[in-house]
């Protein structure tokens, strides 16, 4: 998913021709207090104009203990409410934001007509949204996926910290990966209740090795995705979180493996010097899945 500030129309364009899979017309962070209505502005003609092709296209408004929530669902969603897929919603701190969203949503598109409804994903990135990120995971049939927000978490959690989603001085003084505990909790919320659960960006963006590094983790935590910042994250993004061939040919034949012993009777299998049952099956299953979509 590649964010791209609403307040700059020519990088919304180049982000609508990029290979994101999703593009995300920011309107919080990355735009600043006085352009905030003349961004919304962007974000409609971008969706009146532009080719997204196949792309997700998402915008995200400002947070909900802003000035600019409202306006920026009633503004957005009427004029260009059925073309867009979803709503991020930042700062997620409790069900009532995703809740209140989901109404406004609804009021809008039954006002308007528009017979697609919208999809939300929220953002933990708050002490908040931490503790509650179960019952925010659940608060709406609308909520398709959390994402983690380690900018203002750190802030949130007053964790001291040199960037946006990088390794620093603090994570070598710490035994342990400092984030672990929130991101484990976000995947594990949106996989027990069916969402996307996507890792957030990383701030030097002409850092590969670093940008590789946390990818590697997010992705070895379950993670599905990556926000990035910049067109050059995409290319390795995409390439980690997707299975690579060993990972599908390994996939195979461990279901052949399983399949094999099942028809002689047996619980269980023998590949490579290692048991295979049916936990090895189901991790298979899940890697072709993941293939296919």
């Amino acid at each position: 998913m590649l964010f791209v500030p609403a307040s700059n129309p020519s990088m919304i364009a180049k982000a609508a021709a990029s290979s994101a899979d999703a593009i995300c017309i920011d309107l919080e962070d990355s735009v600043a207090e006085n352009e905030k209505p003349s961004a919304r502005a962007h974000v409609i003609a971008a969706l009146n104009t532009l080719d997204f092709g196949t792309k997700i296209r998402k915008f995200r408004m400002n947070a909900m203990d802003s000035a600019h929530a409202y306006r920026d669902l009633v503004d957005v969603v009427e004029a260009v409410g059925d073309r867009i897929d979803l709503v991020i919603l930042p700062k997620a701190s409790s069900a009532f934001d995703v809740e209140f969203v989901d109404t406004l949503l609804t009021q809008i598109e039954t006002g308007k007509g528009f017979a697609r409804p919208i999809g939300i994903e929220a953002q933990i990135e708050s002490a908040a949204g931490f503790v509650n990120v179960s019952e925010i995971a659940t608060a709406s049939p609308r909520l398709e996926g959390l994402i983690f927000g380690p900018g203002d978490y750190a802030a949130s959690m007053r964790m001291p910290a040199s960037a946006i989603g990088e390794m620093d001085e603090n994570d070598a003084l710490y035994p342990g990966h400092r984030w672990h505990a929130v991101m484990h909790s976000i995947v594990a919320n949106a996989r027990a209740s069916g969402l996307r659960a996507m890792d957030g960006p990383y701030a030097g963006f002409k850092d590969s090795a670093g940008f590789e590094r946390s990818c590697r983790i997010a992705r070895a935590m379950g993670f599905d995705g990556k926000q990035c910042i910049h067109p050059n994250q995409l290319a390795m993004s995409n390439e980690i979180f997707s299975p690579s061939t060993t990972e599908l040919e390994k996939a195979r034949r461990i279901i052949d493996a399983w399949a094999e012993a099942k028809s002689a009777g047996r619980g269980a299998a023998n590949m490579d010097g290692k048991m295979i049952d049916a936990a090895s099956l189901r991790m298979a299953q899940a890697t072709l899945k993941r293939a296919r979509a």
